[in-house]
């Protein structure tokens, strides 16, 4: 499913025009986007969290020539499905 499966299916189990799901899902997103971006996570109860994890430090390998390379520490987004979520996938 893409975006705009996605805003279609959301305008009509919620009854709203494209361009109204397509306002809210972007909100949502963005909304999201900040609150990770600002170092905080999201719980959707029931349908899981978003959150920011750091990744170490560690020593890559080069596949063409072989030689080693410093990769640096960052902070990435991550998800953890919640338990409706993962008993509705099974």
């Amino acid at each position: 499913m893409n975006k705009a499966q996605l805003v279609e299916a959301i305008a009509a189990g919620a009854n709203l025009s494209k361009v109204d799901a397509g306002r809210a899902l972007n909100a949502a997103t963005d909304a999201i986007t900040s609150t990770l971006s600002s170092g905080e996570g999201v719980q959707l109860t029931g349908f899981g969290s978003f959150m920011v994890r750091d990744r170490a430090a560690r020593t890559g390998r080069n596949p063409q020539t072989g030689t080693s390379i410093a990769i640096p520490a960052t902070r990435i987004a991550a998800f953890k499905a919640g338990k409706n979520l993962k008993e509705s996938v099974k």
